[in-house]
């Protein structure tokens, strides 16, 4: 760092009668110098654990989305409207964000938050989801913010041994009940999805008789939306 500004001193301590070429020339270099500096910067942001923090299997990002129900939604809004609140790849990163965010049964209108694999972006035409579907399971009033931090725990501590199938979950804030949904890469994988099945049930308790859907993302983008037309699975 010292170098440079040293090397702009010196430039500007030489002789001022120069021509137009020189200050050209000049000109490229500061350029040169701001586009890697740019790029230095966003080479710096990839997210690390600390030292002695227990770093997690993948980085992931959490997300928060706000909409005004009943407006009907294309995905352009949809990516214009869901907000990154940032990324994190060590078991202590995790709590400094989740410590400060809302609980979900204290978050008001329609809202949701998503945690995704870093990458993965949490919209069904994202690359990671296109062929993918989800686990839907809807909640009384209530039990969304115990059942939301176990799902999250159960899922950063791979709890759910089905490889790289999770992408991400995602908590759905409505008027009347909340729903938690996990989303897997491959809606075809009978027995991927069953296993994600009989992990949700044991990670957040559920009662026997809850219902659970299944929806694919191709299904989703054909109805426009989430949890219409799902598939009832005891």
């Amino acid at each position: 760092m010292n170098n440079k500004f040293d090397a702009l001193k010196d430039d500007d301590s030489g002789d001022h009668d120069q021509n137009e070429e020189n200050s050209t020339q000049k000109d490229g270099e500061k350029e040169k110098t701001e586009r890697d500096k740019s790029q230095s910067n966003s080479k710096r942001k990839a997210v690390v654990p600390g030292p002695a923090e227990h770093p997690l299997q993948y980085n992931y990002t959490f997300w928060y989305s706000r909409r005004t129900p009943g407006r009907p939604t294309s995905s352009q809004s949809y990516e214009q409207n869901i907000k990154q609140i940032g990324t994190f790849a060590s078991v202590e990163q995790f709590w400094r964000f989740y410590s400060h965010m809302v609980r979900p049964g204290d978050l008001t209108g329609h809202s949701d938050f998503h945690l995704f694999k870093e990458g993965i972006k949490p919209m069904w035409e994202d690359d990671a989801n296109k062929n993918g579907g989800k686990w839907i399971i809807r909640l009384r009033k209530g039990l969304a913010s115990r059942c939301w931090e176990n799902l999250i725990l159960a899922m950063l501590g791979e709890q759910f041994m089905v490889g790289e199938e999770i992408c991400g979950a995602v908590v759905s804030v409505r008027f009347q009940e909340d729903i938690i949904s996990i989303w897997n890469k491959t809606a075809s994988d009978q027995a991927t999805t069953a296993r994600i099945r009989d992990t949700l049930r044991r990670v957040l308790n559920l009662p026997p008789n809850t219902i659970m859907e299944y929806k694919t993302h191709t299904d989703s983008i054909k109805d426009n939306s989430s949890f219409r037309n799902t598939k009832i699975t005891l």
